[in-house]
Parts: structure tokens; C-alpha cells; sequence
């Protein structure tokens, strides 16, 4: 075997490049990250084919000092760190000592600095790593650094780059969240000699999200804060109507260092739980202020992975101020008709390009996201399946647990609708079902009716609403019996004969192991034997779905989950599954009396906009909408 020896130096440098420099944006990261260390009010960076061939990268920092220019190409060489315990109290950007030898170590490299108080400027230049003497340059106060040619002399790095379009759209994303968490920087961007953007200093940094993300989606932006004995949060939070379908719209900040924690996601995902649809991804610009030795940010060579020391606090407080605020909030949804002025407000010639005007019906299904499908198949399935009737309980079954001989008021008359004469022979809404109605939360509710048999429209002093009845039933049976978990307990059938339910083994044992969990419910289970369990008793509010079928529902929940959950996501999930279940279907005819108690009940729900899977439960169409559709606009 051969002998063991030491690396030479510009391997060691080559290794650490593919560490911490993985394409042109990670270069203007580190970059741009060492002139915030050196106090720049002003930034430029030029780029050229997507920073492949030309990244430079000019500030009006404090400079480097001649005698030092050597040391700072030198690896592991830094004026930032001086013991061990510095590393636990960093509040640098950079600290490590590792960009700027990396860099040079796989380019053609040019680094020119001026320190206040020295005549001229001085240069030190290298090429793959082989360093040039430093020489005097003429140049103003600061540093400018100049990278060409990235990976010349690694040609398999190289070959894996992207195109200059791609390369190019991650290195903007790296100035824009410098540019965000800095809003008072002058920064300005240009690519191939084009200037794509230039931001003087800002006041406000919801200016700067007007500029990267257009004024519609800064317009709608929730201002949150909060202050806490572990930390200061502050920043906005995304309007649930303007979503995404991927991660890419939430920036944390953590003393200005843009980063990533799975934890605080899942916080931003809970907060936003019921208000955004399954699949999709709020929004956010938060900012974290802890101090320096809360957070160790040397947990990876790229520094955006950190490691709070009590996690747990911080996860608390953002969900809880998340919360918090959107309680004050009203989410309703609103779609405009083309034409709509409000439609066209959207971002600046200078802010990132709005989409192209949508028809209505593409509008909807933005709205919708998939429900109308959804909705469609459970008219089909409705109209071939009538909806059977309840099971009568067994000869001398006990009255339900907990009082529930007392009337359920609206819940009752929810759960259990009833037929009621059918539409007229052309197909109009029944006249009986037009209701008169008071005001509710300040807007007059003046008609009611049902069509299709799936949406109840109104007609109100906003305009015309369109509700959803199945979206909005199971809101108001999710928040029902979620009050009944954590309150008083839920109301319990009993049976006189319990049921068996057949299960798989691995769903036989998740519904033993949370029996606990399932009782809380309002599901009595007990083992039978070999992968039966008996059911002893469901909830009341489920007395018009099967409730052997919903424990199986549950038993397939408890059973598939990727991991082990906590007792307070299991309570959620099998909440929704059973608002969903106990919720009147699409398809299903509604008596008058029923349309007026479920549009009684979304005023004593906390967020009557959503049901818990994020969908709109209804949407409205204004006056204005309708008057210009029709040319009565004066």
C-alpha cells in the first residue's frame, strides 16, 4: 500500500471547493457575504454567461490591508475567529476562512483592495491556485474581486453546470436574499452587461419584496412580531391565496444569514393548517434575532443549516404568533372577471413579470385547485348511490353518553339532513328555498338558495357568494367535535351489540396501540382476537356515516404514516377524516331549514373561508364584477 503523506495544497483547496462551491451562485454568496463582513453600504456585481465566465463583485467595504492579501488566498486564514469559544458566539456572515482560497483554487482569480488611509490600492492574483506577488493598482476605498473561467481546471465539475439561464436564476436568488435581509444595502445585479436589478437603499424591506415578487403579493402580506426570552421574530407572512406549490417562496432569516430548519418549516406548515390546500406551500419573510451563542451555525461548510439550542421555544412562538394573527384575519376567497382592474395590479415592469390574463374559468380552478373534480365525482356517486339511511341503534340501545337525549340544535339537523321536494319541472331552484336572512358579521344575507344540489348561493351586500356545502359542513364539523376532544369530550353511542371490524395486522395493531387516542375521539375499541377488534361505541356526530367504516379509515391512516406521529397530529389528522366523513356530500339535496342552520353555523366557527384540507368554501363575486360584465358601469 502506498505510504500515507499529506495532501498537497491545492488538492486540500480542491476538496474544500466542492464543499462549499458548488456553482457560480454559491461564489456570489461567499462573496457577497464578505462584503456585508466588511460594513459595504454598496454592492455591484456583474455577471457574465450566467457567472460560468465572469463573476465580479465591487464594494465600498473597509478593504483588506496590502500585507494581508497573501493570507486571505491562504486556507483556514481568517480575522474573524481567535479561540474555540468563538465558534459558539459567531455574528459574522463568514468565519471560516475557506471561500476565498476555494475559489481560487478552480478559477482565474483577481482580488484588488483598498483600506482607508492607504494611497493606492494592491492586487494579488491566481490561476488554479498558484498565487502572483501583489502588486499596486490604482482603485477606490474597498474590494473588488474578480473570478473567471469557474472550474477551469476541473472540467468534470464544469460539464455538470446548468445552462447560463439556470446557473443565472440561482445566482439571482442568492443576491435577492442578500438584498432582502439587508434592505438598506445599495445592490445592484447585471448579467452580460445588462442591468437586471438596481435597489438604492430601502426604509422598508416590504419595498424590496414589491421589487423581487410584485406588488399584488407584497400588497397582501401579514405583518407579524413578536418578542420572546429566546428571541425576536418579526417579518410578514403570505396571504393563503397566494400559495405555491414548492418551499421556494418561504425566506427565514436568522441574524441576517439566510438559512434552513426543518422545524420551524413544520411551524410555518401548521400555522397555515386548513388555510392552504394539501399540497401547496405558504409564503413568508421572517426574520430571527437571537443572540449569537442561542444558535450554532457551524453545523455545515455552506453555513445555512444551523442548530438552535432550544428549538422548541422558537417552533412555539412562531406558530403562536402565527396563529395568533391570522385569527384577526378574514380569508375570504374572491375572484374577478376579466377586465377586472384588481386583476391587473400586478407587479412592475422592473419587479419580476407578471403571468399572462386568465380567463375565469382558469381563474376558478386557481381557486378550486382540483376541488371541482373532486366534486364532480361525488355528484356522480351520489346520483347512482342514493344516500342510505341511519341504521336504527339496537332494540333498547342506552341513550347516548354525556346527555346527548339533549337536542344538538343546527349540529343534528346538520348531520342528519333530510329529503325535501325536488326542483321544478325545468330544472329551477325550488321558490321555498329562497330565504330571508339577517345580518351576519356585518354583511346582510338577504337570499339563500341551493343548485346543483352541491352550492348554496347567496345573495349579499358584498355581491354574489358561492358556498360550497361540503367544505363548509366539514368546517363546521372539524372545529365541532375538535371542541369536543379538547373540551367536555365527545358524545358516545353505545352499542348493545358491538361491531367487529376486520382488519390487517399492521392496522390491528396501530388501532391497539392508539386506543387511548381513538377514545378521545369517541371510538371504544377493544381486541377480539387474531386482527379483529370490536367497536363499542362512536361518536354521536358520526351517526350518519358507517362508523365501522370510518375506523378503518383511521386503522389505514395510523397504519400508513411515514412515521411515528405525536399525539396532536394524530388527533388533527383523524379529525379531518372525520369532519370529512360526517360532512353532507356534494350531491346531496338540502331542506331549507338545514341551508339556514348550516349558514347559521359559519358564524360560530373560527375560519368559515376553508375547510381543514385548505379548499375556499366559498367564493364571491362582487357588484362591481357583475355590473361590468353586463356594461352598466357609468
Amino acid at each position: 500500500m502506498p505510504r500515507i503523506q499529506p495532501l498537497a495544497p491545492e488538492v486540500v483547496n480542491q476538496i474544500a471547493a466542492g464543499e462549499v462551491i458548488e456553482r457560480p451562485a454559491s461564489v456570489v454568496k461567499e462573496l457577497l457575504e464578505n462584503s456585508l463582513d466588511a460594513l459595504a453600504t454598496r454592492i455591484e456585481v456583474d455577471v457574465a454567461a450566467g457567472g460560468t465566465e465572469l463573476i465580479r463583485i465591487a464594494d465600498d467595504g473597509e478593504g483588506v490591508p496590502e500585507e494581508d492579501l497573501p493570507l486571505a488566498l491562504t486556507q483556514h486564514a481568517t480575522s474573524k475567529l481567535r479561540t474555540p469559544a468563538d465558534l459558539f458566539t459567531v455574528a459574522t456572515m463568514g468565519f471560516r476562512g475557506e471561500a476565498l482560497a476555494s475559489i481560487a483554487s478552480v478559477s482565474r482569480f483577481r482580488f484588488r483592495s483598498r483600506p482607508e488611509g492607504q494611497e493606492l490600492a494592491a492586487e494579488i492574483a491566481s490561476e488554479g491556485g498558484t498565487l502572483t506577488p501583489v502588486t499596486p493598482r490604482g482603485g477606490p476605498q474597498g474590494t473588488t474581486v474578480e473570478v473567471r473561467d469557474l472550474f477551469f481546471n476541473v472540467p468534470a465539475r464544469r460539464k455538470f453546470l446548468k445552462t447560463h439561464a439556470t446557473e443565472f436564476g440561482h445566482l439571482a436568488e442568492q443576491f435577492t436574499r442578500v438584498a432582502l435581509a439587508n434592505p438598506r444595502l445599495h445592490a445592484t445585479l447585471r448579467h452580460n452587461g445588462k442591468v437586471v436589478y438596481d435597489l438604492p437603499p430601502a426604509a422598508d424591506v416590504r419595498d424590496r419584496l414589491a421589487t423581487f415578487f410584485g406588488s399584488q403579493v407584497a400588497d397582501r402580506l401579514i405583518p407579524v412580531r413578536s418578542e420572546s426570552d429566546v428571541a425576536r421574530l418579526w417579518g410578514f407572512a403570505g396571504h393563503p391565496g397566494d400559495s405555491k406549490g414548492s418551499r421556494k417562496g418561504q425566506y427565514l432569516f436568522l441574524n441576517g444569514r439566510w438559512i434552513t430548519d426543518r422545524s420551524l418549516q413544520h411551524a410555518l406548515s401548521e400555522a397555515y393548517r386548513g388555510l392552504v390546500m394539501i399540497g401547496r406551500h405558504p409564503i413568508s419573510f421572517l426574520f430571527l434575532e437571537t443572540p449569537p451563542d442561542a444558535a450554532d451555525v457551524n453545523v455545515h461548510p455552506t453555513k445555512c443549516e444551523v442548530r438552535f439550542r432550544d428549538s422548541s421555544s422558537l417552533y412555539r412562538q412562531l406558530l403562536g404568533t402565527l396563529r395568533t394573527e391570522f385569527l384577526k384575519r378574514d380569508f375570504e376567497q374572491r375572484f374577478h372577471l376579466p377586465g377586472d382592474p384588481a386583476k391587473r395590479n400586478g407587479a412592475t415592469p422592473e419587479a419580476a413579470p407578471s403571468a399572462p390574463p386568465r380567463s375565469l374559468p382558469e381563474k376558478q380552478a386557481e381557486l378550486a385547485d382540483g376541488f371541482a373534480d373532486w366534486a364532480r365525482a361525488a355528484l356522480l356517486k351520489a346520483e347512482s348511490e342514493p344516500v342510505p339511511e341511519p341504521s336504527p341503534a339496537p332494540p333498547g340501545s342506552p341513550a347516548p353518553s354525556g346527555g346527548a337525549s339533549a337536542e344538538l340544535g343546527s349540529e343534528r339537523a346538520l348531520v342528519t339532513p333530510t329529503e325535501s321536494a325536488p326542483p321544478n319541472g325545468d330544472g329551477e331552484p325550488r321558490g321555498d328555498q329562497i330565504k330571508g336572512d339577517g345580518p351576519k358579521n356585518g354583511v346582510t344575507v338577504t337570499r339563500a338558495m341551493q343548485v346543483l344540489d352541491t352550492y348554496l348561493v347567496l345573495e349579499t351586500d358584498a355581491g354574489l357568494q358561492v358556498i360550497d356545502q361540503h367544505a363548509l359542513h366539514e368546517r363546521v364539523m372539524y372545529e365541532t367535535l375538535r371542541r369536543r376532544v379538547l373540551g367536555e369530550g365527545v358524545e358516545i353511542q353505545r352499542l348493545l351489540v358491538p361491531e367487529s371490524v376486520e382488519l390487517d395486522a399492521k392496522r390491528h395493531a396501530a388501532v391497539l396501540e392508539h386506543a387511548a387516542t381513538l377514545n378521545e375521539l369517541g371510538f371504544e375499541v377493544e381486541d377480539f382476537g387474531g386482527t379483529t377488534v370490536l367497536l363499542n361505541g362512536f361518536p354521536v356526530l358520526l351517526k350518519r356515516a358507517d362508523p365501522a367504516a370510518v375506523l378503518a379509515d383511521a386503522a389505514d391512516a395510523l397504519a400508513d404514516s411515514p412515521k411515528t406521529p405525536d399525539r396532536r397530529d394524530l388527533l388533527d389528522s383523524l379529525l379531518h377524516m372525520m369532519s370529512c366523513k360526517a360532512a353532507v356530500k356534494a350531491g346531496q339535496r338540502l331542506s331549507p331549514e338545514e341551508i339556514d342552520a348550516l349558514l347559521t353555523a359559519r358564524h360560530l366557527v373560527d375560519d368559515a373561508h376553508h375547510c381543514p384540507h385548505g379548499r375556499p368554501t366559498a367564493l364571491t363575486l362582487s357588484r362591481d364584477d357583475l355590473d361590468r360584465q353586463f356594461g352598466r358601469m357609468g
